[in-house]
């Protein structure tokens, strides 16, 4: 009975006759009338799309060419001066030297201080930018900073790849004008660390001299912009390449008036990290 039922259903119905692979297609999705099938041959296969490449190692240190070294920016002075200010303190070299101060200022009261941490301020984005961490040695301009025995310690802590402290000079002499790089003769990191410092030093004047408009010192260093002392504690206790920048003199009314410019600060800062670029890669 099922085999004769079967036969039956058969032949009402009739056998679904077999497609051609011709004109096997998958229905559009979403598609309100079915457009006549094309025939597999016609149908063109979709064109992969490339992949976005991988920055390369190259690539990505040319767009961050200080990541991984660490910068320690040293404001110069502090925001206030008080009498504790006047404690001697080890400066290196079995010499002592007052804690600090607030530092010189221009003859229309722009303070060195100010000038110091606006400038700090503006180099530490343009380091970061670049990849670099950065750690700054006071963080205001209102309180008291750290004394000069201690202003390297930070960079000493944290194996800085360099210490660059920001000032500005005070000199009364005519015609002084001029930014210069001071580096330590004597410093507790030994004579490699003064090499280093010594070449940062000159990668940092090339930078400035040129790419800003403050030119060359007129009067410390006999045109090199170079001052080698042995006083500054701040560079003496460095164990890691240090250098110190005059940046201009704040007595000059020429170089003040470029010192208090924002558009001044943010060409030094682009230059500075120029030259630390070009001695730490």
């Amino acid at each position: 009975m099922l085999v004769a039922l079967a036969t039956t259903l058969v032949s009402c119905v009739g056998p679904a006759p077999a497609p051609s692979a011709s004109s096997v297609v998958v229905p559009a999705a979403d598609s309100a009338t079915s457009a006549p099938s094309p025939s597999a041959a016609a149908t063109p296969e979709p064109t992969p799309k490339a992949a976005a490449p991988t920055p390369s190692a190259s690539a990505t240190s040319v767009a961050k060419p200080l990541a991984g070294r660490t910068i320690v920016i040293d404001p110069g002075h502090n925001g206030v001066w008080t009498r504790r200010e006047l404690r001697k303190v080890p400066s290196g070299n079995g010499r002592t030297k007052a804690c600090n101060s607030s530092g010189t200022a221009s003859n229309a009261g722009y303070s060195e201080h100010a000038y110091a941490w606006a400038q700090a301020k503006a180099l530490a984005k343009v380091l970061r930018a670049r990849g670099a961490r950065v750690l700054l040695t006071r963080s205001n301009d209102h309180g008291e900073g750290p004394c000069v025995n201690l202003r390297s310690r930070l960079a000493n802590t944290e194996k800085a790849d360099a210490l660059v402290s920001i000032h500005a000079d005070g000199s009364f002499a005519r015609g002084a004008r001029g930014f210069h790089v001071i580096v330590s003769t004597t410093m507790v990191g030994g004579a490699a660390v003064e090499k280093a410092s010594g070449a940062l030093a000159r990668e940092l004047r090339n930078a400035l001299e040129t790419r800003t408009s403050m030119p060359r010192s007129t009067y410390v260093g006999k045109g090199t912009a170079l001052s080698f002392r042995s006083d500054l504690g701040t560079l003496n206790l460095s164990k890691r390449p240090a250098v110190m920048l005059e940046m201009g003199n704040m007595r000059n009314a020429t170089d003040a008036a470029l010192l208090g410019s924002p558009s001044f600060r943010a060409k030094a800062a682009q230059a500075l990290a120029d030259g630390l670029v070009a001695a730490l890669t």
